[in-house]
């Protein structure tokens, strides 16, 4: 039986007037997970999983983009247990299951997996990109699914077959399903777009420059996904009258904005799906704005639960307490800060790259110095070696960047893309 703690880190002291509230969330699971290895047999499981493929094959998939598609389609098809049921989607400007031909989902076998890899196999590129049709049909197959359920979505091209209000439509009537993680191949994509499906879908996204790297990324999302083995997780965050939540981010592994996910539940409470778990922890910023108190007044901003179906698991509480004393208001909590910072960080990449798009080097190259000292403070290698593809690094600790004579779209992609990747740096 999985077992959830949650803590919350903050200062809740506000300066007079004050009435914004920042406070760190860490939920930890154990006993979610390990789940089960590729090589092992899930027999006993069939009724507690479905997976879904879903493999872009427009027009812009032909040629070496597809065939490494399919390749990897056939890699995660193997990395996928006995019993665990499984199909395969095939998205145009309109989206039809290939695998199976007919309902339910099969389980996997060594049988269904060679009849699937053989369907793969026979894909063709041709039509146009319609996201939020892909995402409404695995939303119906999972429909009648029971369990864990989880999908897959890759794609080459920007969204442009069906108009934006259906895109997000979709995603509103989808959300919390079934998580989603999505992979934009090449640098032809739109990174808003994956975002936004795994902000609503409780998925990831990330970029895979080079084809071929797709089918060991494919096999990696699988066992990812075999690892996690509790579903239906949410947080439910209370505010007292007058009081708001401004936002809530899950902050690690990835950077997602989960406002939007919001669905109210009671009057002043929203709940935010936080998909699949196995034996892990993650890191939530929640903000609330609360009617400024007088001096000395504390009050209770907002109360954060931990529901596995319709249990509370784990509950705590946020607070603000008014003061006049400038030493405790003005002190930052560290998790809080690391928080913003990392927030800061993504605005500022995300900045640059807009700026560089319109032709606004000096803005871009602003943006990406600003980013290159934050990235270098917080110790972010990581960060800083990409923001190095786009800008010529001076000095590294006070930002000093010029712009390149030639920056590859590629590279834009990846830092855009990669903005959002967090890494906790201490208890």
């Amino acid at each position: 039986m999985a077992e959830f703690t949650i803590e919350c880190f903050q200062n809740e002291y506000l300066p007079a007037g004050g009435d914004l509230m920042h406070a760190i969330v860490t939920v930890t699971a154990v006993g979610a997970g390990p789940g089960m290895p590729a090589s092992a047999p899930a027999t006993d499981h069939a009724d507690g999983r479905a997976e879904l493929i879903i493999v872009d094959t427009s027009g812009s998939m032909g040629g070496k983009k597809l065939v490494e598609a399919k390749s990897a389609t056939a890699a995660a098809i193997d990395s996928i247990p006995d019993g665990v049921r499984f199909g395969v989607i095939s998205g145009t400007e309109a989206a039809e299951v290939v695998f199976p031909d007919r309902p339910p989902l099969p389980a996997a076998s060594a049988k269904t997996r060679t009849e699937a890899k053989r369907t793969v196999a026979k894909l063709r590129a041709g039509g146009g990109t319609a996201i939020g049709a892909w995402i409404h049909l695995a939303a119906q197959v999972f429909a009648t699914e029971r369990g864990i359920k989880h999908a897959i979505l890759l794609t080459d091209g920007r969204n442009e077959s069906e108009p934006d209000e259906v895109f997000h439509r979709v995603l509103d009537l989808a959300r919390g399903q079934f998580p989603c993680d999505c992979r934009g191949v090449g640098a032809d994509w739109e990174v808003a777009e994956l975002r936004t499906v795994a902000e609503a879908m409780s998925g990831t996204y990330d970029i895979v420059a080079d084809p071929s790297e797709l089918t060991a990324d494919f096999a990696a999302m699988l066992r990812d996904s075999m690892s996690r083995n509790l579903a239906d997780v949410h947080l439910t965050v209370w505010t007292p009258q007058g009081a708001e939540t401004v936002y809530l981010k899950q902050m690690e592994p990835l950077l997602l904005d989960l406002t939007a996910a919001r669905v109210e539940v009671a009057p002043q409470t929203g709940q935010y799906a936080t998909g699949s778990w196995g034996d892990e922890s993650r890191d939530y910023h929640l903000c609330v704005r609360v009617p400024p108190g007088e001096i000395g007044d504390e009050v209770l901003a907002a109360r954060v639960s931990l529901t596995v179906g319709d249990e509370v698991v784990a509950k705590v509480l946020v607070r603000a307490v008014w003061t006049e004393d400038v030493a405790m208001s003005t002190r930052i909590n560290r998790r809080v800060a690391e928080a913003l910072g990392e927030t800061e960080l993504a605005d500022l990449i995300q900045e640059g790259v807009d700026s560089h798009r319109v032709g606004d080097v000096s803005r871009a190259t602003d943006r990406f110095g600003r980013a290159v000292q934050l990235a270098t403070e917080a110790g972010n290698d990581e960060a800083v070696g990409r923001l190095a593809a786009l800008v010529e690094i001076e000095d590294a600790a006070t930002g000093r960047v010029r712009p390149k004579a030639k920056v590859e779209e590629i590279d834009v992609m990846i830092a855009e893309t990669r903005s959002t990747r967090t890494v906790r740096k201490g208890p």
